[in-house]
């Protein structure tokens, strides 16, 4: 890799930007309404989609560092940017009838969500941890906001709160690991870059050769700190995609926010999430696989055990779905003890569950309302009759979370298991497969409710069938068509993953 300033590497973020500005300024200057701030959101994440993937096509195998190392271009940064931007635009979508109710603040709400998506991205490309923890602050303060942003609900004033002050606190765990890190390493950069500086300089001079070049180079006899270091990056991370014991915050802030934003939420939490873990652990920290390894496989464990245990107890379909998301991050942490190898496996399980999430939240939305926050299990009792278009892609979407064949989540889950069977944690997929079994109850059961009980206080007259604006119908659509799509032809996306990664 080497080291320059160039237009390119933070063009798709620019876009974004630029959009923020546009629709902020446009809104106090003209009041356009909505329809203008869609089209100006809908601008820049087509842009910034195409930027990305022109950075897939100049670096995909031309990797690079830029801005004194901060930012590296890469095709992971690249597919990582036809995600987010894709599932930024697909947020707005499912959330739009909530933007046509906010009113005037309805911009402020689009220029979050825009500002949400380049945090995400710019965690996933960030080659140094400062840069990182930059990004995530972006990224997570964004999301604070958007949380609480229905005032006129106690509930969600509520979930802002908890998610700002244990996010809050995540992130000064996590600041405090990368602090440990640079004691132990001497660098905060994942690659380091010592080829731009004087050749005849002696290399113990060279300041800032990365953490990864170091630990290559150099035996720790005493590697407490970085250990430490790397726990507590671990533990900041796990925040984010919501692992247990770290997912305290995730039931109440899912229940309290508006229903129109918890999918892009609950999403792009985990794509950002474990974008930043797998360049931090899979990278930098590649020496030390031994050793963090069995910790994110304890993780992975308390994760599925938890998440799954829960979410039976569960009579809300929001909170259902937070339990369960706490399951799916202990899922993919299996991944995570194959090393470098298994990134594309999961990338595969972040993209398809991304989409699924998506679906079921823009489901739950329609059926108890946008800027709503609870979503009971009840309001689902007869809705295949009510609604069969939403009944059937909800059906859809539990059997993808739950595993089912021919959905694309059966594909994430047998690579991710697979990357850990040839690590040699068989112990962890066997969990793993007892917990997904499991699962099958309340995803099955939210599937009975809807085809298979009346309600038994039904009334003469039916009530109306919930109705999905345009933007919720097309988020719908796409989450259901990825769900098949990548269930029975799942390799042309795993062959792309495998071309771009790992690093």
């Amino acid at each position: 890799m080497t080291q320059s300033l160039d237009f390119l590497a933070v063009a798709p973020t620019v876009a974004v930007l630029v959009a923020v500005v546009a629709v902020l300024m446009a809104d106090v200057t003209w009041k356009p309404g909505p329809r203008v701030w869609g089209w100006l959101a809908g601008a820049g994440v087509a842009a910034a989609t195409g930027l990305s993937a022109l950075q897939w096509a100049e670096h995909q195998d031309a990797p690079e560092l830029f801005f004194s190392g901060m930012l590296a271009v890469d095709g992971f940064s690249a597919l990582a940017g036809l995600v987010v931007y894709p599932l930024t635009g697909l947020g707005l979508f499912a959330g739009w009838r909530l933007v046509v109710s906010l009113r005037r603040r309805g911009a402020e709400f689009v220029a979050l969500v825009l500002l949400a998506g380049a945090g995400a991205h710019l965690m996933a490309a960030s080659a140094n941890l400062m840069m990182l923890f930059i990004a995530l602050e972006v990224f997570s303060i964004s999301l604070y906001v958007l949380a609480g942003f229905t005032r006129e609900r106690v509930d969600a004033d509520e979930a802002a709160l908890k998610y700002f002050l244990l996010g809050a606190f995540a992130s000064a765990v996590f600041l405090y690991g990368v602090a440990l890190v640079f004691a132990a390493t001497g660098s905060m950069s994942i690659y380091g870059d010592p080829g731009s500086f004087a050749a005849d300089l002696p290399a113990a001079v060279l300041p800032d050769q990365g953490i990864r070049s170091f630990l290559d180079s150099t035996v720790i006899f005493r590697p407490g700190v970085l250990l430490a270091g790397t726990a507590l990056i671990i533990v900041g991370l796990g925040f984010k995609v919501s692992a247990a014991p770290f997912h305290v915050w995730s039931p109440d802030v899912y229940q309290g926010a508006p229903g129109g934003i918890t999918g892009f939420l609950a999403a792009a939490a985990k794509v950002a999430g474990f974008a930043a873990l797998a360049r931090v652990l899979t990278v930098a920290l590649a020496p030390y696989l031994p050793d963090w390894a069995p910790a994110v496989a304890g993780l992975s464990a308390l994760s599925v055990v938890v998440g799954t245990l829960l979410a039976i107890a569960q009579t809300d379909l929001k909170r259902m779905l937070a339990y369960s998301s706490v399951a799916h991050a202990g899922f993919i942490l299996t991944g995570f003890v194959g090393g470098a190898d298994a990134v594309p496996d999961i990338w595969f399980y972040v993209i398809t569950y991304a989409a699924q999430v998506i679906g079921a939240f823009t489901v739950a939305a329609v059926v108890s309302g946008e800027s709503r926050g609870r979503s009971p299990l009840e309001a689902y009792v007869g809705l295949g009759r009510r609604s069969p278009w939403l009944a059937g892609v909800l059906a859809l979407m539990m059997l993808g979370m739950g595993g089912i064949p021919l959905t694309s989540g059966f594909v994430g889950k047998v690579a991710v298991f697979r990357a850990a069977v040839d690590a040699d944690y068989l112990w962890l997929v066997i969990l793993a497969l007892v917990a997904s079994v499991a699962g099958l109850f309340f995803y099955l059961r939210v599937i009975v409710l809807m085809y298979m009980q009346a309600p038994a206080d039904a009334p003469e007259t039916p009530a109306a069938a919930p109705r999905a604006g345009l933007g919720a119908r097309v988020a719908l659509a796409v989450s259901a068509v990825a769900t098949v799509v990548f269930g029975v032809a799942p390799w042309p996306l795993l062959d792309v993953l495998r071309d771009a990664l790992p690093f």
